[in-house]
C-alpha cells in the first residue's frame, strides 16, 4: 500500500513538472549581493531550509569549543548562520566589525588579484618571473632561473628548494635549485610570497592600493595586506569581507552583474586542477572531491580528497589555524571560519573536515 501510494505521489510530481510553463521549469535561483557600503545584508532563517535546529546548535557548539572567532554561511548570498565568540586580535569582544588574519586563505585572494592583473594588462602568467623582477631574484643558475613562470608560482611547482630555516623568505638567497619548475609540487610560503612584489613591479602601485581597484572597491571589502614581525603580506579583515570575497568566487568573478574578474578562462584555470602532480590544487585554491591530494609540509600524493566530508565540487581558500572560505557552487553556499586551532598542521584539514562532517549532517538531514 505505502509503495503504491509513492508511486502515485511520484508519478503526480513528474507530470507536474512536465506540464509546468518554461518559465518555471528554468527558473534560477536569484543571487543576492549585499551593498558594496554599509552592514545592510539579507538573512535566511536556517527553519526556513529544513535545517534542524538541534545540529545547528551542535555545530555552533564545536566551534565556540574550538576556538572559533567567527563563522558565517551563505545560501543564495543570503546569511544563514552569523555568529562571533571569544576576543578579537586586541582583546575585545568579537563582532562583525572585528579583523582578523587570513593566513593562508590570503594566497587564493592573491591568486584572483593576479587574475585580475593579467586581464588588465599587466602580468602574462606564462611569462617568465625574471621578466618582472631581473635576473638573480633567485640563488639558481640562469638557466634554471628562466624556466620559472608565474603560473609555477601560483601551482606550487617553481621547483625551488623548499629545505630552507625561514619557509616565509622570498629573498635570493632563500631560493636555490632543486629541481627543474613544473617537475615537483610543494606548499613553498616563499615561492608565493614573491607574486606581491610581482603585483606591484607590474602595476606599479602598492599592493593595497592595487587590491583595492582591482577587487575591494567593486564588491564592498575593506581588508588590507599587512607585515609583521613573523610574516610579510598577511591578508587582514572582518569575516564579512570574507564573505564577500566568497560570494564574488561563486560567482565566478561577478558581482551583480559586473565583471570583477572577467577573463572565464582564467577563471577555470584558477578553480581546476592546474598541474599533473597535486590534482587537488587550482591556482593557490584546493579543489575537493579529487582520487589523491599532496597535503602542505608533504611531496607526495595520498589517496583522499581534501575533505572527504565535503562536497565534491567545493573550494577552499584555507589558512593556518583554521582561516577557511569555503565555496560551494551545487549549494550555492559560501561558509566562513575564523579563529584559532590546537592543530599543528600547516592547514589543518582534519579540523576541517570534521566542521564539514557537521555541516553535511546538518543539511541533509
Amino acid at each position: 500500500m505505502i509503495k503504491s501510494v509513492l508511486l502515485l505521489v511520484f508519478s503526480l510530481t513528474i507530470l507536474t513538472a512536465c506540464s509546468s510553463t518554461d518559465d518555471d521549469t528554468t527558473a534560477a535561483v536569484e543571487m543576492y549581493f549585499p551593498p558594496i557600503t554599509g552592514n545592510t545584508w539579507e538573512t535566511t532563517n536556517p527553519t526556513s531550509l529544513e535545517w534542524d535546529e538541534l545540529r545547528v546548535t551542535d555545530l555552533k557548539n564545536f566551534l565556540e569549543q574550538n576556538e572559533t572567532r567567527a563563522f558565517i554561511v551563505l545560501v543564495d548570498g543570503k546569511i544563514v548562520i552569523e555568529e562571533y565568540w571569544n576576543d578579537d586580535l586586541a582583546g575585545q569582544p568579537f563582532d562583525m566589525n572585528s579583523n582578523w588574519y587570513w593566513a593562508s586563505a590570503g594566497k587564493s585572494l592573491a591568486a584572483t588579484v593576479i587574475g585580475i592583473a593579467q586581464e588588465d594588462g599587466f602580468i602574462d602568467i606564462n611569462s617568465k618571473t625574471s621578466d618582472y623582477l631581473g635576473n638573480g631574484w633567485t640563488n639558481m643558475p640562469q638557466d634554471k632561473e628562466d624556466l620559472i613562470t608565474i603560473k609555477n608560482h601560483l601551482t606550487q611547482t617553481t621547483g625551488i628548494d623548499y629545505n630552507v630555516t625561514n619557509e616565509n623568505c622570498f629573498s635570493a638567497e632563500c631560493f636555490n635549485y632543486l629541481t627543474d619548475a613544473g617537475n615537483q609540487w610543494y606548499y613553498h610560503n616563499g615561492t608565493y610570497q614573491i607574486l606581491h612584489s610581482i603585483i606591484e613591479i607590474s602595476t606599479g602601485m602598492d599592493k593595497n592600493v592595487y587590491t583595492d581597484i582591482a577587487i575591494e572597491n567593486k564588491i564592498g571589502m575593506n581588508g588590507q595586506w599587512t607585515d609583521t614581525a613573523l610574516f610579510d603580506n598577511l591578508y587582514i579583515s572582518t569575516a564579512r569581507d570574507a564573505a564577500r570575497f566568497g560570494l564574488l568566487t561563486l560567482n565566478k568573478g561577478n558581482w551583480d552583474g559586473n565583471a570583477v574578474l572577467g577573463n572565464a578562462t582564467y577563471f577555470n584555470e584558477m578553480t581546476t586542477t592546474s598541474q599533473n602532480i597535486n590534482e587537488s590544487y587550482g591556482y593557490l585554491w584546493w579543489l575537493n572531491g579529487k582520487n589523491s591530494v599532496v597535503f602542505p609540509g608533504f611531496t607526495s600524493p595520498v589517496a583522499s580528497s581534501v575533505t572527504p566530508s565535503g562536497p565534491d565540487d567545493m573550494i577552499s581558500a584555507l589558512g593556518k589555524n583554521g582561516q577557511f572560505i569555503d565555496v560551494v557552487p551545487s549549494l550555492n553556499m559560501v561558509v566562513i571560519r575564523m579563529g584559532d586551532t590546537s592543530a599543528q598542521e600547516p592547514v589543518p584539514v582534519l579540523f576541517h573536515d570534521e566542521m564539514w562532517n557537521k555541516i553535511t549532517q546538518l543539511i541533509e538531514n
